[in-house]
């Protein structure tokens, strides 16, 4: 017997969560771990793709990739894949994000190897795609300090902009869509802003996928170290700010975390 419009038009109505399946739910449910895991992987490639690409695109193109658009496009695609696999992942894409999560008390600690490699192979990946494709070019986008700017002020400026990431990360995180559906703007709005200012400085990685993975494949280790201890320490920093400002962590950070519902 088909399904009357009564009964159709109800389907329609229900609450997105109960149109979730339930693997996405069951966060404890092992089964599909290699989804989530395959989530970072992608996720985390097209970040890296986009970031340390538009370097690559820059030298390949004689200078048509410009700063802003440089700045601009990793917040943009952070935002797109919140939006598209929040739900499946929680959508970290970053070491230093997993790092926070757990300290906060929203993600289990023997599930972070399995994320860090995830991501850290994302970020390989979309490095070891650009030099193929186009050469060791453009330093292959590698993030690195400004010129006449030391490792200690690019370390203490990735600090300071990773405390900002997070601190935005944690403070909208209400919801299974990563940081609730309207903050994936406010997370990648923060990239942007903070690319906009602070890369010419140290880059505005605040991600050690993101500046390892071209660093590694291409071969250029100006200062990498920053680049780790920067963001590692900036998490931190963030998530003992967020237990001044709103205490005990929340069941919905918990979801958001872990990408389920």
């Amino acid at each position: 017997m088909e399904p009357s419009p009564h009964q159709l038009e109800s389907v329609w109505l229900r609450e997105p969560e109960e149109l979730q399946t339930a693997w996405t739910r069951d966060f404890d449910n092992l089964s599909h771990e290699w989804r989530r895991l395959f989530s970072e992987v992608l996720g985390t490639f097209l970040l890296v793709l986009v970031a340390a690409g538009s370097a690559v695109v820059d030298a390949r193109s004689h200078g048509q990739v410009p700063l802003d658009a440089a700045v601009v496009a990793p917040g943009l695609m952070v935002m797109a894949i919140i939006y598209f696999m929040g739900t499946v992942s929680g959508a970290h894409l970053n070491p230093a994000v997993t790092i926070a999560f757990t300290l906060r008390g929203n993600f289990p600690w023997k599930r972070v190897p399995g994320y860090v490699i995830a991501e850290m192979t994302g970020g390989l990946l979309a490095a070891v795609f650009l030099r193929a494709t186009f050469g060791n070019i453009g330093q292959l986008g590698v993030t690195m300090p400004g010129t006449g700017i030391s490792g200690g002020t690019t370390t203490l400026m990735e600090i300071v902009l990773t405390v900002g990431l997070v601190s935005v990360i944690l403070g909208t995180a209400s919801g299974a869509r990563n940081v609730g559906s309207n903050a994936a703007l406010a997370v990648g709005g923060y990239i942007i802003l903070a690319g906009l200012w602070a890369a010419p400085i140290s880059g505005a990685s605040m991600n050690p996928a993101r500046s390892l993975g071209p660093a590694i494949v291409g071969g250029h280790w100006t200062d990498w170290w920053a680049y780790v201890i920067g963001p590692i320490i900036g998490s931190t920093v963030a998530v003992g700010f967020a237990w001044i400002l709103r205490g005990a962590p929340s069941k919905a950070a918990d979801k958001a975390a872990q990408g389920s519902i």
